[in-house]
């Protein structure tokens, strides 16, 4: 019985479809672009013909693996701002089960200061900064107590300064740069703190750094825009050292530390994206400088935390 032409048209419709999807032709492979110096290299090539950097093992290659993972603006500020709230919430955490649970504070407007505060054993344990003798033993303190904050309005602030400031500098100086420069000016920030014998923690040191890094690049100009920025600047930098004298708790040599060290910075560095291969890969070398250097202090840190627990509870 033959079947009708309808039913024939969609028959042979449906296995040219089904033809077409199993006999599929290759897709030939494309050319790529050097993650190092942004020149076309063939599909096949293991190293660019133009600056010989290897085309899936090098420093340049890894950075834009990890940065298809993060956003596509202001990554490491935003990476930044979330490894201080994560931190934030596991402190809180740990605060909460050593003392049985969440006290809110009593005692006026001072006691704002104290929502949500951090246990000063669970601040210890994770990485504060220390005095100096106690941070030359423990250096990674210098960088842990960066992303550690004590209450809910200490975070609450530097992290709405950081998200006003740092995607501005991240933007003129690439991700990597700017992942050093807050990383540094927050740790020498720490060393002067430490020097005069403070305990703290807190993002301020490399906000000030960064604050620094801006006032050296719209010292001197003439533009309106930067003008009228770097006026902004001194307002702030008036008010925080206003609230510095006035109000307890503030660790104003790590404000200073990190200040002068981001002036220093933003003398040194050129206030401008890397241009050339050699710019691009002091850039990388100091970004993964910078990362490893967290990353490793952080490892220190778990291992801290939790052999004085074992420690504690023999």
């Amino acid at each position: 019985m033959e079947l009708p032409v309808r039913w024939r048209y969609k028959l042979d419709r449906w296995r040219s479809e089904l033809a077409a999807k199993l006999h599929r032709e290759p897709q030939l492979p494309r050319p790529r672009l050097c993650p190092a110096c942004g020149t076309l290299v063939g599909a096949g090539a293991g190293r660019c013909h133009q600056c010989g950097a290897n085309m899936s093992f090098s420093v340049a290659a890894a950075s834009r693996s990890i940065g298809r993972l993060l956003p596509q603006t202001s990554p490491v500020s935003y990476g930044i701002l979330t490894l201080c709230c994560l931190l934030y919430a596991v402190s809180l955490l740990a605060t909460m089960h050593l003392s049985g649970g969440f006290a809110a504070p009593t005692g006026g407007l001072g006691a704002l200061m104290n929502i949500g505060a951090i246990s000063g054993q669970i601040l210890l344990r994770m990485g504060e900064s220390l005095p100096l003798p106690y941070d030359l033993a423990q250096p990674w303190r210098l960088i842990t107590a960066v992303f550690l904050h004590g209450s809910l309005l200490h975070i609450g602030f530097n992290m709405w300064v950081l998200m006003d400031i740092a995607p501005t500098i991240e933007e003129l100086y690439g991700s990597a740069r700017f992942l050093f420069m807050f990383i540094a000016t927050g740790a020498f920030g720490y060393v002067v703190s430490a020097t005069f014998g403070n305990v703290s923690v807190g993002a301020s040191g490399g906000l000030l750094g960064l604050i620094g890094v801006l006032l050296a690049v719209t010292l001197g100009s003439r533009s309106a825009s930067l003008r009228q920025l770097r006026s902004q600047l001194v307002t702030w930098l008036i008010y925080i050292a206003v609230l510095g004298l006035i109000m307890r708790g503030i660790d104003n040599y790590a404000h200073l530390g990190g200040f002068v060290s981001g002036f220093a910075l933003g003398k040194l560095m050129t206030d401008r994206q890397p241009s050339d291969l050699t710019e691009r890969r002091r850039a990388f070398a100091l970004g993964w400088t910078a990362g490893l250097v967290v990353a490793a202090s952080f490892g220190f840190m778990l291992f801290y935390y939790f052999s004085s627990a074992a420690v504690g509870s023999s």
